[in-house]
């Protein structure tokens, strides 16, 4: 569709969603199922998929494909992975079909309906002061602005602001003469390199040091610059119902851990001992929750890596030395460093979702951002009031740091209790395919001991969950 130029009547939509990555993909896709609202989306990008189109090459989901996507199409084939760290688990999608699959979700799903207007390589540009009523946005190719009449409400799917390292520069000052590259330049790399350095322990991070390790390179020759030693869950138990995997977590066993637990930490070893996360050094208490995933055998291959340095942030890599906040330390010259830091998590102060003529997309439950997008499209299409939308879908911030680990937690089943005790959300959320936090048929009697639990958790480690905005 051309955009609107003074000569031209503004563009008429029932939304206006700016974003067309997994966020604002799912949204439209389960609005355009359970209504009859036309859509225009805008987005930075020349195709769907967000911060995808910059990630690194070898990427794949942390979690499995089945749970990924929209909720009209499947993305993958849904076969289990028969060689490799993942054998015996669900696939997991490369960035390359990923890309693919949002593609051809507008392309064979969006635009066919005839009620999606699409515009890439867009900036939106916010209300017309001068017109009432009126927004607007810009073609970063031609500088062409479009009007658009937003009949219902604004979307914005770019609040979380998910980012990638080739989408942020390093966060350090680095000295002339010292190679730092984002993970993408590891795959055009022409030139062997004697020694490597990888700057951050996120998610990134465990996929750039698997990378390596995959291509053969000797573990004494990487140094992993580790700024928090973080908890990891286990990739087993976060699967569709396969049969002999690992069964989710059991609700009553947990939560009476939690309460007859004197401290946090003794909390985060009752889950380790019962096999619900795991850590990269067994002698090293993590200080951090960022809801990466692992298997086991990829924690073994990780575990290689002897060269882990941990004295917080990098402030400075120079030629021969790296510079943190209270040490510098010496490094090898000729060290490729790979820089791992920026936020794909970014913790983002929430703000009620439903807010008038606008929605802002946020996760409802923790680092689960597409079943949220989805979910809250079918809140605004189901339920008539916005207060009880926001009562549904109070954001859940993304966790940080160790104990926001027992708030993630706190967070899944405090939902659970919650939705289940709707019959009609219940049976939408059975047949979304896009739920990995739902692990129990959740009957009335288990509803209220599953909420008196967790209220009680809640007053006993309050000090430490000021995060939990759910609880406020």
């Amino acid at each position: 569709m051309s955009p609107a130029t003074a000569d031209q009547s503004p563009l008429e939509v029932d939304y206006l969603v700016i974003g067309a990555g997994a966020m604002g993909m799912a949204f439209v896709d389960t609005l355009l199922s359970e209504t009859d609202a036309t859509v225009a989306i805008i987005d930075r990008n020349n195709q769907p998929g967000g911060h995808w189109t910059r990630a690194y090459p070898f990427v794949r989901l942390h979690q499995p494909s089945a749970f990924y996507g929209v909720t009209s199409k499947d993305l993958g084939t849904g076969a289990i992975d028969t060689d490799g760290p993942n054998a015996g688990l669900h696939e997991l999608a490369t960035s390359d079909e990923i890309l693919d699959y949002f593609d051809r979700v507008m392309r064979d799903t969006f635009l066919p309906s005839g009620r999606v207007s699409y515009f890439p390589m867009s900036t939106y540009e916010g209300s017309d002061s001068q017109e009432p009523g009126v927004e607007r946005f810009r073609s970063l190719v031609t500088g062409a602005s479009t009007e658009v009449i937003v009949r219902r409400r604004i979307v914005d799917a770019s609040y979380q602001n998910v980012s990638v390292p080739a989408m942020t520069p390093p966060r350090y000052e680095i000295a002339d003469g010292v190679q730092c590259v984002p993970p993408n330049a590891l795959a055009t790399l022409s030139s062997p390199w004697a020694r490597f350095t990888v700057v951050g322990s996120g998610k990134t991070g465990i996929d750039v040091c698997l990378w390596l390790l995959e291509h053969n390179v000797d573990p004494d020759n990487i140094t992993w610059i580790m700024p928090r030693d973080a908890w990891l869950l286990d990739r087993a138990r976060i699967q569709p119902r396969l049969e002999g995997a690992p069964k989710p977590a059991d609700s009553g066993a947990w939560m009476h851990g939690a309460l007859h637990a004197e401290t946090i930490d003794e909390v985060l070893a009752g889950f380790e001992a019962a096999g619900m996360v795991m850590r990269i050094a067994p002698e090293i208490t993590p200080t951090a929750y960022r809801c990466a995933t692992v298997t086991r055998t990829e924690l073994a291959s990780l575990r290689r890596i002897k060269n882990i340095v941990r004295h917080g942030k990098v402030q400075r890599i120079g030629l021969d030395s790296v510079t943190f906040d209270e040490i510098t330390v010496a490094a090898h010259p000729g060290t490729l460093y790979i820089d791992c830091t920026a936020d794909g998590l970014e913790r983002r102060p929430t703000v009620p979702m439903f807010s008038e003529s606008r929605i802002t997309l946020q996760p409802v439950i923790p680092c689960q951002q597409v079943f949220s997008a989805a979910f809250a499209a079918h809140v605004e299409a189901a339920y008539g009031d916005d207060d009880v939308r926001n009562t549904i879908c109070a954001p859940s911030p993304h966790p940080d740091d160790a104990q926001d680990l027992l708030g993630y937690m706190i967070e899944i089943y405090s939902r659970i209790a919650q939705w289940s005790s709707d019959a009609e959300l219940l049976d939408w959320l059975k047949q979304s395919r896009s739920v990995i936090s739902f692990p129990e048929e959740v009957d009335a009697p288990r509803q209220e001991l599953m909420s008196e639990l967790v209220g009680q958790i809640r007053a006993k480690y309050a000090d430490i969950l000021a995060w939990d905005a759910a609880a406020a």
